[in-house]
């Protein structure tokens, strides 16, 4: 029975998926450019823009640079073994194919309720910042709009009290976004690379902006910059080392969306040339501009007074150029709408995976006769995030994406360890290098940002578990391909014959 749970799903099989090109297949119509600009568009987002300052403010003071560092790092790690998988087996299903191949079915089902947590709660994250901005800057003509969030009842959830909010801006960002996913792929690709040219724009001139300030003003920077590592106030997670720590499990939400790349490889052209160039290339452009930003910031203005909805924007006020608040909230507008773009997509398509698999119901994997996208499932999604986006608090979507993110990190470096064990034959257009070195990095420094977060966010992850559990041993498991092979006895099909325990 155990033996059941962990059966893997076959290279052939999957390899045999990859390459399907027909009415039910979806379309091979990204190239490089697409690729690394899905990357991007899915990075820089709300961390940069908002996450930013909290952190610095609540955790790690200037110190927020070795945070991003620390996040970083981890994220090149996980990003290394993310390539591998994804030129090896090019395939919409993300860490899920790549756990199913090499873990068992049921860590795969573990991973795709995770990446279930972080792409949908993680689009749901952006569309609440996506609402600050565009009131930030209709604030800023003076407009005010008369249906801005109401407040309802004060709730507490996981260890969080808070005021829900029917933010319509949030809820609406999602509508315009899912019908944009609907419509096609090689569309969405389009608005993502134009949303990432300008929102790169953005934060060039930020950082050129506030360069130009520090020059002049040097000895002001560095009384902001003191002390750079704030001393612990007695409390984990509140400054010093325990802080930076902490602020890195925080400003890791920055990160997430360069896994998002892996779940476009069945619309890649070129997938084993080029995947591993869109997930690595976008993962070291972003991280570059993230310690600039970071430390520049930080800088400007002395960092307990960077928790609030803008602080990038706040920092061009701060330096006097107020007409750099308009063009700082343009750009996280629309840096903000192509993270959930980049969000959205790589929901969908690990869903359409799983119902292939047939570990979901067969309408979650229906393409449209059109479009050839999943759009039931984009249009499912698209309401419970919009749900998400409208009610509740930014910090409490933040973290449980974390969460659900480092965990699929976690595995999916544990999983090219095991398969150079146990399939050291197959092709490998991008290898891993030093293995099992840098899985095993990965592996620690995921594992440590996640126990760097509190009990609340453990909390509502574990619950989050257990209800996709219910799913897993209420329906997948009497529905899967892979469980009924194994149950009918001896294989009957060439594929078949390949699964293994």
């Amino acid at each position: 029975m155990a033996g059941k749970l962990f059966a893997t799903k076959p290279i052939k099989t999957i390899l045999a998926e990859a390459d399907r090109c027909d009415e039910h297949s979806l379309k091979r119509a990204l190239g490089p450019i697409n690729l690394i600009t899905i990357g991007i568009g899915g990075i820089i987002g709300a961390g940069i823009f908002v996450l930013t300052g909290t952190a610095a403010a609540q955790f790690a003071g200037p110190a927020i640079i070795i945070s991003y560092m620390i996040a970083g790092i981890g994220c090149v790690f996980a990003g290394l073994c993310y390539a591998e998988f994804a030129s090896m087996l090019p395939i919409a299903g993300s860490a899920y194919t790549y756990g199913y191949a090499t873990m068992g079915e049921l860590v795969a089902w573990i991973i795709g309720w995770a990446l279930v947590l972080e792409y949908a709660f993680g689009a749901a994250t952006v569309a609440v910042g996506w609402s600050g901005f565009v009131n930030s800057l209709l604030g800023f003509f003076g407009t005010k709009l008369p249906f801005n969030p109401t407040p309802t009842a004060t709730l507490t959830l996981f260890g969080h009290t808070f005021t829900p909010q029917i933010d319509i801006f949030a809820m609406l960002a999602i509508v315009l976004i899912t019908a944009i996913l609907v419509i096609g792929v090689r569309e969405s690709a389009n608005f993502t690379s134009t949303a990432v040219m300008i929102k790169v724009s953005i934060v060039l001139f930020f950082i050129g902006l506030a360069a130009v300030y520090a020059f002049g003003h040097w000895q002001h920077m560095q009384a902001n910059w003191h002390p750079f590592i704030p001393k612990n106030t007695g409390h984990f997670g509140q400054f010093g080392w325990s802080g930076i720590m902490r602020g890195a499990g925080v400003v890791f939400f920055a990160y997430i969306g360069f896994d998002a790349v892996s779940t476009a490889a069945q619309e890649a052209r070129n997938p084993q040339k080029d995947m591993p160039f869109g997930i690595l290339g976008s993962l070291i452009v972003c991280t570059v501009l993230y310690i600039f930003v970071a430390g520049l910031l930080t800088g400007i203005k002395p960092y307990t007074t960077l928790n609030v909805a803008a602080p990038v924007a706040d920092g061009a006020a701060a330096i006097g150029v107020n007409w750099g608040v308009i063009l700082i909230d343009l750009g996280a507008i629309a840096g903000l709408a192509s993270v959930m773009l980049v969000m959205l997509l790589g929901q969908s398509r690990v869903l359409y995976t799983m119902s292939h698999d047939g570990l979901l119901w067969p309408w979650v994997g229906k393409l449209h006769p059109r479009f050839c996208t999943p759009y039931l499932t984009s249009i499912v999604v698209g309401i419970f995030a919009a749900v998400l986006a409208a009610l509740f608090p930014i910090t409490l979507l933040g973290e449980l994406v974390s969460l659900g993110t480092l965990l699929a990190f976690t595995i999916v470096s544990l999983g090219v360890w095991v398969m150079r064990v146990r399939h050291p034959e197959m092709p490998r257009p991008f290898r891993t290098p030093w293995v099992p070195l840098v899985p095993i990095c990965g592996m620690i420094v995921s594992l440590a940002l996640m126990f760097s977060l509190d009990a609340p966010a453990w909390i509502g992850f574990s619950s989050w578990l257990i209800f996709g559990l219910f799913i897993y041993f209420g329906y997948s498991r009497r529905h899967s391909k892979v469980q009924r092979a194994l149950t009918a006895g001896p294989a009957t099909t060439p594929e078949d014959a390949t699964i293994s325990r």
